[in-house]
């Protein structure tokens, strides 16, 4: 019902957005964009080995592709970070590891606690697992029509196939995640790269998911790939996402105020859920000020009434 609610040019404006965050964080862990307390971000020092090697990657990686090699992005990233072992950019401090270290939060649940039953905890905690299930919902809704439009695998009249199946996968990963007392699992916005390289079944996520189980054993020895060989990937996907926003009719305000809205928020709050939240809103808005509101919006006005009290109480200092 929720994704019902999501008009098309937020479809776009939600890869889009997306988008600019991949590219925000390659950049950032390139180190080609630094914090700045003046201007908030600024140009990093492009002669510091880190961002000439993120460079470097980024120069190979869109030569490759513009020459339609395949794999271009995995060629990239290995040829980058052979660069920067030779140079001696990469350095090796594995601390130790054992996965027997799981079990200090491995099915430490206390259910009874969380609603004050138990006298360990208050019922502040109920409050913090609203904050969660919203973030994960939202961030995971946002994630899935942006990865999915640019797929291409939205149907003709605007929905997502098999929706049901993949929201019940997250959520089943949520609660396997919280069990093994990690942090929320949820999907993860660069499965763009695995789309930009191709992927358009379930065999992809199956096989990243596979390598990420076998990073488990070999877990201190990530650091052989530093951040700059990866940043450009990341980079590179995130343009490619803003291929969506041409759908945008961009000279009609009830589409591109939205839209606008949503694209500038999700890098600027660092955040799917909060882009998504003001699009959305804006949508309602403008929606019943131009007078189109009928019975059938019930639903996008309550999720619109739930943004506006989130943000409040946010802004609340809660």
């Amino acid at each position: 019902m929720i994704v019902a609610v999501i008009p098309p040019h937020l479809f776009a404006a939600v890869a889009g957005g997306i988008g600019l965050f991949i590219g925000f964080i390659g950049l950032k862990n390139a180190g080609i964009i630094v914090a700045n307390p003046v201007t908030f971000v600024a140009l990093g020092d492009l002669r510091l080995p880190g961002a000439g090697l993120a460079l470097f990657g980024l120069l190979l990686i869109g030569a490759l592709s513009v020459w339609n090699v395949r794999g271009a992005m995995l060629i990239g990233i290995v040829a980058t970070t052979l660069v920067a072992w030779f140079g001696g950019q990469v350095v090796m401090t594995p601390e130790p590891y054992s996965l027997s270290a799981l079990t200090g939060t491995a099915f430490k649940l206390d259910i009874a606690g969380v609603f004050g039953l138990s006298g360990k905890h208050g019922l502040g905690l109920v409050e913090i697992l609203f904050v969660f299930l919203f973030v994960d919902l939202f961030d995971n809704i946002g994630t899935l029509v942006a990865v999915t439009k640019r797929a291409g695998l939205i149907d003709a009249a605007g929905r997502i196939p098999r929706l049901n199946r993949i929201l019940m996968t997250d959520a089943v990963a949520t609660i396997v995640g919280s069990m093994a007392g990690t942090s929320t699992v949820t999907s993860y916005v660069e499965s763009a790269a695995g789309v930009q390289a191709g992927g358009r079944t379930g065999l992809t996520a199956v096989v990243t998911g596979i390598l990420f189980l076998g990073t488990m054993f070999v877990a201190p020895y990530a650091q052989l790939v530093p951040l700059a060989a990866t940043a450009p990937a990341l980079i590179i996907v995130g343009g490619l996402m803003l291929l969506p926003l041409t759908e945008v009719e961009w000279e009609d305000p009830y589409s591109a105020i939205p839209a606008f809205l949503t694209v500038a928020m999700i890098p600027l709050t660092f955040s799917i859920a909060n882009g998504l939240a003001f699009g959305i809103t804006a949508h309602a808005a403008l929606k019943l000020l131009r007078g189109r509101i009928t019975r059938a919006d019930w639903f996008l006005l309550a999720i619109a009434a739930l943004f506006i009290i989130r943000f409040a109480w946010m802004s609340g200092g809660a």
